[in-house]
């Protein structure tokens, strides 16, 4: 890539590349430098002395000045589009703009996928890695509610709660954004290798800040957690633990006007520390999606609900030109077909809080059912979505 061949567009855009793959800049000096040059596209040409004159450190001016800084950046847009992906700066249309109002939005977006999910309204489920059984179907009831309402689900893919928010959305082919804390060529954790591509492959996102090749360090974390707040309307707790990431990510999104919505936990439970605190501090106590609808902006709300009539709209003449009804927007996720009389009575025995054993399960329905009708019903259900199964043959309800 040689610099005579390239616009002031694309020169800018370098030059934002350079500044995050310069040692010792990070957002804030480099928005810095930016103001006072007079743009990105003047980095690869002002003088030493000038860069120095910017407040940056001297070591990144010289690796600037020396033509390091440029050589890093056309190598690193090489290897993002042989990852078949982008880098987004500030200066380009598609930053979402929600970013740019918090006090140290990202020097660059690395993204794989659809970049206008990044800008559409977006709620970041965060909470504990090792969540409890209803911790885990909250996060995915409530992720999935809010997608099919066309809310993009945010949350950092980590293992636990973030994992079931994914899960959510992407179970009624809802939108979701999954916000690293390495780089996109990188997936951590590695047993969520399939749940990345299968985002991606589901016109999602995944988008990260830091550079390809970058570990999963823990200082990363907290940094990428400002960036999954920033980009959200507001941000919802599901059990967290007192000492934890998901108390950042909170404080993260008060310090930037975002709201804070908790599911309130079991007091003896550890991980309800979080979310019970926060509610006590003031966080919206959120027990179903229309905890979080009510609360949103009122212009958000009319362009979520113009956008569902429109596709009710057109699911209606697709159904009418095939002879068949109109299925509702608002009903549960697998509900697409009736349920059967075996499929009501075993249903009716689950919670959504708390696993059942399938022994258990025989014993309470033996009156009404035998063991093989059971059976039956519940492998109809899991298909359906409606019945999760836990380790130890024990069954959840989804919803």
């Amino acid at each position: 890539m040689n610099g005579s061949l390239l616009s002031a567009s694309e020169e800018a855009r370098l030059g934002w590349l350079a500044a995050a793959l310069t040692p010792g800049l990070g957002p804030t000096r480099s928005a810095r430098m930016m103001q006072r040059l007079g743009g990105a596209e003047r980095v690869f040409t002002a003088a030493l002395t000038e860069l120095e004159g910017t407040g940056i450190p001297a070591q990144s001016a010289q690796f600037i000045a020396d033509g390091s800084a440029r050589k890093a950046a056309v190598e690193e847009a090489a290897r993002t589009a042989e990852q078949r992906a982008f880098f987004l700066t500030p200066d380009d249309a598609a930053y979402p703009e929600r970013l740019l109002q918090i006090y140290d939005p990202p020097t660059v977006l690395w993204v794989r996928g659809d970049a206008s999910l990044l800008s559409r309204p977006g709620i970041a489920v965060v909470g504990t890695r090792s969540p409890s059984v209803y911790g885990s179907g909250m996060a995915e009831m409530l992720s999935r509610e809010l997608a099919q309402r066309g809310m993009v689900v945010m949350s950092g893919m980590a293992r636990g709660v973030d994992t079931s928010a994914h899960k959510g959305a992407l179970d009624v082919n809802g939108a979701t954004v999954a916000v690293w804390g390495t780089g996109i060529d990188v997936i951590y954790p590695k047993e969520n290798k399939k749940l990345a591509e299968q985002i991606v492959a589901q016109g999602g996102a995944v988008v990260s800040e830091f550079p390809l090749g970058t570990f999963p360090a823990p200082q990363n974390f907290p940094i990428r957690n400002r960036t999954l707040s920033g980009m959200s309307i507001g941000v919802l707790v599901v059990e967290a633990a007192e000492y934890s990431g998901t108390r950042i990510t909170a404080r993260c999104a008060l310090e930037q006007g975002r709201d804070v919505y908790a599911v309130p936990g079991n007091a003896t439970n550890k991980n309800s520390w979080g979310p019970n605190t926060l509610i006590k501090q003031g966080a919206k106590l959120t027990a179903t999606w229309e905890d979080i609808w009510e609360d949103l902006p009122s212009q958000v709300r009319v362009e979520l609900e113009d956008q569902m009539q429109a596709r009710a709209g057109s699911r209606d003449g697709a159904n009418e030109s095939s002879g068949g009804g109109s299925a509702s927007l608002f009903a549960d996720a697998g509900s697409g077909q009736p349920m059967s009389e075996h499929e009501r009575l075993v249903i009716q025995e689950l919670r959504q809080d708390e696993a059942l054993q399938l022994d258990a399960l025989i014993e309470r329905l033996e009156a009404k059912l035998v063991s093989g009708e059971i059976f039956t019903a519940l492998f109809e259900l899991e298909i359906a979505g409606r019945v999760r199964q836990m380790p130890g043959k024990k069954y959840v309800r989804c919803f």
